[in-house]
């Protein structure tokens, strides 16, 4: 189960996010569905088509379960696998 304490250690492919924070302006609020993640991004499902954004340069929100998450990029680039196997 994703909570705010795991969310750093799951899967975020289908998951609905925004940026809240960035080094490159134009992309706070954007937002979507991840459709895909590597090791330094994700590629999101936007209302224009799909971007691919680098996690490390940008805080990314997400709701689970009624509760507003925000995650650093730093914190999650990793490849997904590293990630998900990863211990707190």
């Amino acid at each position: 189960m994703i909570t705010a304490d795991t969310i750093t250690r799951h899967e975020f492919i289908g998951l609905q996010t925004q940026i809240v924070n960035s080094t490159n302006h134009q992309v706070i609020g954007l937002n979507g569905t991840i459709i895909n993640e590597t090791k330094s991004m994700f590629t999101i499902n936007t209302q224009k088509g799909m971007k691919m954004i680098p996690k490390i340069t940008n805080e990314w929100a997400f709701t689970i379960k009624g509760e507003n998450l925000i995650v650093k990029g730093s914190s999650i680039a990793k490849r997904p696998i590293e990630r998900i196997g990863a211990k707190a």
